[in-house]
């Protein structure tokens, strides 16, 4: 008897494993998620103190400019001081800036700046009135305080 037995018959279909889930995903997958939320926080960080502290570059280079430009000290001290009004009205706000004026003005420009060289330094001739005729001061010594003021203020 030849019977011819089919060897195939006797295999079983292939057996799959069950399909794979999206969730959770495997811990690589959240490392990744950790360190790219922290990339994206620390680049929006950067960003924003970028955009905060422009104004001060700006003001760097239009002192630098003003000192390059003029060397009469009577028409160089009114247009620092409406470059340092300025600066001061985008680091603090008008209202509590733009009232101040002699004394309390030059109070407040040591305060924010912490020094002494504006009520006691060079700075003194900007509580002065500024048009007068033979207004006494330093260029030099003005341009690196008001550089300095520009750098390291404190906004408010």
């Amino acid at each position: 008897m030849n019977t011819q037995v089919d060897p195939l018959a006797g295999l079983r279909d292939l057996h799959l494993p069950p399909p794979v889930i999206w969730w959770p995903p495997a811990p690589g997958w959240w490392g990744l998620l950790i360190l790219t939320l922290a990339m994206a926080g620390i680049a929006w960080w950067w960003w924003r103190t970028a955009r905060r502290r422009r104004y001060r570059k700006i003001a760097i280079v239009a002192l630098t400019r003003l000192a390059a430009s003029q060397d009469d000290a009577s028409l160089v001290v009114p247009e620092i001081a409406n470059l340092l009004r300025r600066v001061a009205i985008e680091s603090c706000g008008r209202p509590a800036v733009a009232r101040l004026s002699g004394t309390p003005w030059l109070e407040f420009l040591d305060r924010t700046g912490r020094t002494s060289q504006f009520s006691q330094g060079p700075g003194q001739v900007l509580g002065t009135p500024l048009y007068q005729p033979n207004l006494a001061a330093d260029p030099a010594a003005l341009y690196a305080v008001v550089k300095d003021w520009i750098k390291g203020h404190r906004p408010c």
